[in-house]
């Protein structure tokens, strides 16, 4: 009986949680994709905007917490908690897309050489958002491993402090590609400068925060990375830590 729920879970994670990171690369691409048109004044526009931000902060940030992951457990199988949080955030992030709205004022816009520049940053920033993934070996953005582990009667692996391809330059290569994505894109609305500084905003609080669950999770080992590696923009060429080669 419980399998039946345990695929659901698992295909909802995969729609949402995938489906909404595709939405939300496009977005950073292309801008405001227009699905929703509101006719709201200029300032009602951001802070429509303003509220749909900070509305994901709020939600991804807490239910991201050991507190919350420990309160929700209570309820539902442990092992389902990270793709319940995978499919909310994709749900609210979905959201967050689909009713921006686009100011009508362009404040900068980059053409020529140096938007060809952008784009190709854009697209190397995907690729670094890949070799990071592909670095940590673990990661499993939409917890579909603790259920498979729960389907078959046996305990998560335990997850090692992994310190090799980005990592060894910066503790957070993930946020830095991202921020590297919402910077790019050529054209700046008032709406879209306004998004670039609330998720700038949000992504260096969220990485203050999540060190303080590293800290815990890895002790002295995570303070000596702290201390030899900065947290998300490199400070030299060659790596910070030695690591293990890739």
């Amino acid at each position: 009986m419980r399998r039946y729920p345990a695929y659901v879970i698992i295909s909802l994670a995969y729609v949402f949680g995938g489906g909404s990171l595709l939405i939300f690369g496009t977005f950073c691409y292309a801008g405001s994709l227009h699905l929703i048109k509101l006719g709201l004044t200029q300032s009602k526009r951001l802070l429509l905007d303003s509220f749909l931000s900070l509305a994901f902060f709020l939600q991804h940030s807490g239910m991201v917490r050991k507190s919350f992951r420990n309160y929700l457990a209570r309820f539902v199988p442990e092992a389902y908690v990270s793709a319940l949080y995978a499919i909310t955030s994709g749900i609210v992030l979905t959201a967050v897309v689909i009713f921006w709205q686009e100011t009508s004022v362009t404040i900068v816009k980059i053409g020529g050489v140096p938007r060809l520049l952008l784009r190709a940053a854009f697209l190397a920033s995907i690729a670094g958002f890949i070799w990071g993934i592909r670095a940590l070996g673990y990661f499993d953005p939409f917890g579909v491993r603790a259920i498979v582990s729960y389907l078959h009667g046996k305990k998560p692996k335990e997850i090692p402090l992994t310190i090799r391809g980005p990592y060894r330059w910066v503790r957070h290569p993930l946020y830095l590609f991202v921020l590297v994505m919402i910077w790019s894109y050529p054209y700046l609305t008032w709406d879209r400068l306004l998004f670039n500084i609330l998720w700038t905003v949000w992504i260096y609080t969220g990485a203050i925060l999540e060190e303080r669950d590293l800290v815990e999770d890895f002790g002295d080992a995570y303070r000596q990375y702290q201390k030899n590696v900065p947290m998300i923009f490199p400070v030299r060429i060659s790596p910070s830590w030695p690591g293990d080669a890739d």
